[in-house]
């Protein structure tokens, strides 16, 4: 299976369980892969026939800044369902994390593994 590759996403929204941070906004990485069948893509050269990963980018941009999570798990399923809107999409893997939010550590965070029909 191909991959479209969506790295190092970085929005700001509100995320956590802790007062402070439901007052403000803080960063939030997403990094995103999008299996899919790139064959007739290549052969059409066509972006109807692509995972567009602009609009897919967009998509996932404006959902994170608004949407308010208090787990990175729920910002992060939410996500995937956006990803299989798309048709084209068969399996994600998706990661989220925040920057800094642990002391000593570059970044915390979860990954999902999800394929379509599950």
């Amino acid at each position: 299976m191909d991959r479209v590759i969506i790295k190092d996403l970085l929005v700001r929204g509100i995320i956590g369980v802790n007062d402070w941070e439901r007052k403000r906004a803080q960063d939030i990485l997403i990094n995103i892969t999008l299996f899919t069948d790139t064959r007739r893509a290549a052969e059409t050269d066509s972006i109807a026939d692509c995972v567009d990963y602009s609009k897919m980018s967009k998509r996932i941009q404006a959902h994170a800044e608004s949407a308010e999570r208090l787990t990175v798990e729920a910002l992060a399923n939410d996500l995937v369902k956006i990803c299989f809107e798309d048709k084209g999409v068969q399996k994600v893997i998706l990661r989220v994390e925040k920057p800094g939010a642990v002391r000593f550590a570059k970044s915390v965070g979860v990954e999902i593994e999800r394929s379509r029909g599950e």
